[in-house]
């Protein structure tokens, strides 16, 4: 990579400063209406090689200072300043070139405060472009690193959220199972194979960042299928889908987590037991899914909320920024109300 980039730059500079003694020899000879001589040519070639060398040692230069790292408003007058005295050195030095080619005949035009002010800022513009390209393509290379490492980080930390969930479900799934091998072996076992279900779907979902919300909603109703093994009549539930909630993928196990949640801290501290109701709309490109189950909030707040919860709301910021939203909050007094909304993204098959 590190070789590439010297390649590309020797290319750039042979190439840009050769083209520029190119141009100046066809502007001549047009210029004249004939073939220019050889020390015409060598005086436009010498004044490439001066840009050329300016350039390397000023890159040499801000490599060491470590311009690259400064801010645009602390580097635009460094550049300023180099620009002009780079434009300066190059038209002094090519004063003798000019007496030797014979581009110039009579010294003190050389020295003419008016030639010296012209020319030099003619040559400082053309050091501030090639030093705007010249930090414009690091600062390119360099944002695009810091998306790629973003990218990568986060890429990182879902794959870790998403591996907590599977062994905390299964720790839950197993403790519902458990209760039921010696009081009805017939329904743990039907238990043990809706549960072998879910975890080789869940399985699959490994390797996605966002999945199908008909696959998630099927794992959610075969979750509370399980939990409705253990809690008998004591859980009820119901679902109110919107048809166009099929157009949509959410993360993988986010809705199972949260009606998990709500089973776990809502309706199993109830000695009636009690209601899921999973209903989602769509607006605007924007699914909203709410969660509605038996319980209250103390002080508005679920005690004990375990990985679940933190762990959607980190996933919903890592996947969306602010484009989705999450909010848990009392609704009347019988129910709690969890509720996502996320913008809409291409179903692939």
């Amino acid at each position: 990579m590190v070789d590439n980039k010297k390649r590309l730059y020797w290319i750039l500079q042979i190439s840009v400063w050769g083209a520029y003694a190119g141009i100046q020899v066809v502007f001549s000879i047009l210029a004249s209406g004939q073939a220019i001589s050889f020390k015409r040519t060598a005086f436009f070639i010498s004044e490439a090689a001066l840009f050329f060398m300016a350039t390397h040692l000023f890159r040499l230069y801000v490599k060491r200072r470590n311009w690259l790292r400064l801010r645009v408003p602390k580097l635009i007058p460094r550049v300023l300043l180099a620009s002009g005295l780079m434009g300066l050195m190059v038209y002094v030095l090519r004063i003798p070139i000019s007496l030797i080619t014979g581009r110039a005949t009579v010294i003190e035009t050389a020295f003419s405060p008016d030639q010296i002010a012209g020319l030099s800022a003619i040559y400082m513009l053309f050091f501030f472009l090639w030093a705007t390209f010249y930090f414009t393509y690091h600062f390119i290379e360099q944002y695009n690193k810091s998306l790629k490492y973003e990218a990568y980080m986060t890429s990182i930390e879902l794959n870790n959220l998403k591996s907590q969930l599977n062994p905390h479900f299964i720790f839950n799934a197993l403790n519902s199972i458990r209760a039921l091998v010696d009081e009805n072996p017939q329904k743990s076992k039907q238990a043990i194979n809706q549960l072998s279900n879910i975890l080789r779907n869940s399985l699959t979902f490994e390797k996605k960042g966002l999945t199908k919300f008909e696959d998630e909603l099927k794992i959610v109703k075969d979750y509370l299928s399980l939990e409705s093994v253990r809690f008998e009549e004591r859980l009820k539930t119901d679902f109110n889908i919107h048809p166009q909630s099929a157009n949509f993928r959410v993360p993988p196990l986010m809705i199972q987590t949260l009606v998990e949640n709500g089973v776990k801290h809502g309706i199993s501290k109830l000695t009636a037991g009690g209601v899921i109701h999973v209903k989602t709309t769509v607006e605007n490109n924007r699914l909203k899914i709410q969660i509605r189950n038996s319980g209250q909030l103390v002080n508005g707040v679920r005690k004990n909320k375990g990985i679940g919860i933190a762990n959607t709301i980190q996933r919903l910021k890592l996947l969306y920024g602010d484009q989705a939203s999450f909010r848990m909050v009392n609704e009347n007094n019988n129910f709690v109300l969890t509720e996502i909304v996320i913008p809409q993204t291409l179903v692939t098959t």
